[in-house]
């Protein structure tokens, strides 16, 4: 029987899915694919594969699954299987440098970046900042992990060169211009079948770790989900969002195949956009859904379906 597989490395992730998929009573199976094993011989399965490979995987000792992930990602694509969130997907989710150069090609503003290896290098690239404050990233990261704001350079200089210094998985930071936005917030669009479902203000005022996944409320402190700050939620669903470069999101997604997709702007003083991530292991806050009853494990759940059925409807009619 045809059924959804659910690829992954993190079952507090996803379990609010596939218990969406029990509730419409869709026959699904895990491939926790932190490691295993592909013979390139043998023919998948039949079904539909939906990929939810995280960047951040390796801070939960999973180093290896985006590369392992990749490889039986493309032995789906090559056998003819229907997979959501394929190869070019994955891609993106861990690069950084891929996201920007992506949005850019569509118009698409991103803060000015410099991708950089070497700690020389990133002081380097930093003097280009000089007069302005700049944030440093990780190229492949997840949860905002190793976001840093500095004001100078010898700021930056006695991190990188001191003992708190935290190392990206792949070796590359990114020194970013730093947009200062009026109000400390960003915002969250979210798609599912490659179009728009909802928008979510995140609060920023405490940090920059904002995974909005139910899971990171209960003992990760590094993504202070669900805290209330002066009473106001942390996640806020924006009713009647409609902005033009909505268009231009789903634009992306659709050359580059992805059909899930959280994508993050922030706006500066003068109302400009900047895009400055493309999330394709996107996770939902259940509490601001809760407040408008707009559920995204559940459209996500409901597309999965309507996408076996009419996979499994085509089959049957060959």
């Amino acid at each position: 029987m045809s059924k959804v597989y659910v690829i992954h490395e993190n079952s507090e992730w996803t379990i609010h899915l596939t218990r969406r998929l029990e509730e419409l009573g869709v026959p699904y199976e895990e491939w926790h694919l932190d490691e295993g094993t592909v013979d390139l011989a043998s023919e998948p399965p039949e079904g539909i594969f939906y990929n939810r490979m995280s960047a951040s995987s390796h801070t939960r000792n999973h180093r290896y699954a985006p590369e392992f992930t990749l490889q039986v990602l493309a032995w789906l694509e090559a056998h003819g299987r229907t997979v959501i969130n394929g190869t070019r997907a994955l891609q993106l989710e861990v690069s950084k440098v891929q996201q920007y150069l992506e949005l850019n090609k569509y118009g698409i503003k991103t803060p000015k970046t410099t991708a950089a290896v070497g700690k020389q290098h990133i002081l380097q690239a930093a003097e280009k900042f000089r007069g302005q404050p700049f944030i440093t990233k990780h190229n492949r990261a997840g949860k905002g992990l190793g976001v840093q704001l500095f004001h100078t350079v010898d700021g930056l200089k006695s991190y990188v060169e001191g003992p708190t210094f935290e190392e990206p998985v792949d070796g590359i930071t990114l020194i970013q211009d730093y947009i200062q936005a009026p109000e400390s917030f960003i915002t969250r669009c979210e798609f599912v079948g490659g179009k728009f479902v909802y928008a979510v203000k995140v609060d920023t005022s405490k940090g920059f770790e904002l995974c909005p996944a139910d899971a990171c409320q209960i003992g990760d402190l590094f993504c202070p989900v669900g805290e209330e700050v002066e009473d106001k939620p942390k996640f806020q669903i924006i009713e009647g969002f409609d902005e033009q470069i909505l268009t231009k999101y789903e634009q992306v997604l659709a050359e580059n195949n992805i059909q899930v997709a959280g994508i993050e702007f922030i706006r500066n003083a003068e109302g400009d956009i900047f895009t400055y991530d493309i999330n394709t292991n996107t996770n939902y806050n259940f509490d601001a859904e809760a407040k408008v009853e707009k559920y995204g494990m559940l459209e996500l759940a409901k597309y999965l379906k309507r996408t076996l059925e009419e996979k499994t409807l085509s089959t049957t009619n060959v």
